[in-house]
């Protein structure tokens, strides 16, 4: 295309009546301006139209096709092509400076081939990092993280004072029964996956703190009936408060179970306030003695059999302070077997540590309660 166009065989010039080129025009603003001695030429309207249009790629014209005009926008002949004049004018392209791609990140040195597979950064689209559980499942592990020493100390310290409240009477025994509930009824709603669970957590802790009342008033020779009666009571109502809930019938059946199981596991707990108080002290003492010859690092069956013996160790050593003498072996020994049962459900599926100061720490002295109260009936 040429700049000289010719009609009637006169060459036209279309600036020879004093207008101005704009191609010769230094743009010095393309938007809004607080200086009021400049105007655009064009509406604000059109000059974002067309800063758009500059924002977006533009694709480059292969060399020997097509020519460089058609590669390229013309911002200056839309603009007098939008006032009356011709495109037809302009031979050169105007070229609009597109901005450089920012350069791509340096990749990320790969790992060793000895160390193990790392984690995936994580994202706000869903991508999420591979817990430790679906990675154990992944490679053919078992998802069992047994809750260590310092849960096993500080089930051991709760069973300590169990056995020392239940050597001054009932409700010696309350403070640190009241608490092993409380800890009972959070690690078991945290250990499946609800949490904050309020409102289930509080129903379980008022279940056992009814059956505390109830046995209290009752008497230790009435302690079955108390806890059947209070655990038949709490279970309808729990079902009566799931059944008006809004959830979705699998959250709201899932729910009910995990509700019923706490209320149900601190109700049972007051089986030790139940108990003999000999047997109580036997219990906690043997408890104490399992869970922490558990926690040390030995092999899994070795540990297993250093844990039941040292039950069974403790129960003789503290029916020889108490009334029960060397039956306090049986004694330590169930008890030694249900710690390890409630030990082994808290260690499951990955949990965290809160589940581990919780139901890690509660769960093998509640487990013990129902082998506490029976065995101590029985022996005493």
């Amino acid at each position: 295309m040429s700049n000289d166009q010719y009609y009637g065989g006169q060459q036209y010039d279309p600036y020879a009546n004093g207008q101005q080129n704009p191609a010769d025009v230094t743009q010095t603003w393309e938007g809004q301006t607080w200086d009021t001695q400049y105007q655009p030429a064009v509406s604000y309207d059109q000059i974002q139209a067309a800063q758009a249009a500059q924002a977006q790629p533009q694709p480059q014209a292969p060399v020997g096709h097509g020519s460089q005009a058609d590669a390229y926008p013309q911002p200056y002949e839309q603009q007098y092509a939008s006032h009356g004049g011709s495109a037809a004018y302009y031979a050169e392209p105007v070229a609009v400076p597109v901005a450089e791609p920012a350069a791509a990140p340096a990749a990320p040195p790969a790992p060793a081939a000895d160390a193990g597979p790392a984690y995936s950064s994580p994202t706000t689209s869903g991508n999420t990092r591979v817990t430790d559980a679906q990675r154990a499942r992944a490679e053919g592990r078992s998802p069992i993280i047994d809750p260590g020493m310092q849960p096993a100390a500080l089930t051991a310290l709760l069973g300590l004072l169990l056995a020392g409240g239940a050597s001054l009477g009932s409700y010696g025994l309350l403070l640190p029964l009241v608490l092993l509930q409380g800890l009972t009824a959070a690690g078991w709603f945290r250990l499946n996956g609800m949490w904050p669970a309020r409102q289930g957590i509080a129903l379980a802790f008022l279940g056992g703190l009814v059956a505390d009342a109830a046995l209290l008033a009752a008497g230790r020779e009435h302690a079955a009936a108390a806890i059947l009666g209070t655990l038949g009571v709490w279970v309808l109502l729990c079902l009566v408060l799931q059944l008006r809930s809004h959830a979705d019938p699998d959250e709201r059946m899932y729910g009910l179970m995990a509700t019923i199981a706490s209320a149900a596991l601190t109700v049972v707990a007051t089986g030790h306030l139940g108990a003999a108080p000999d047997a109580v002290v036997v219990g906690g003492i043997a408890v104490a003695a399992a869970v922490f010859a558990r926690a040390l690092p030995l092999p899994g069956p070795v540990s297993l059999v250093a844990a039941l013996l040292a039950s069974a160790g403790a129960g003789i050593a503290a029916g020889g302070f108490t009334g029960l003498g060397t039956s306090g072996a049986l004694l330590g020994l169930g008890a030694g077997v249900c710690a390890l049962v409630g030990l082994r459900a808290a260690a499951y599926d990955y949990p965290s540590r809160f589940v581990h100061m919780t139901a890690g720490v509660a769960l093998p002295l509640t487990a013990a309660a129902p082998a506490v109260y029976l065995l101590g009936r029985a022996l005493a």
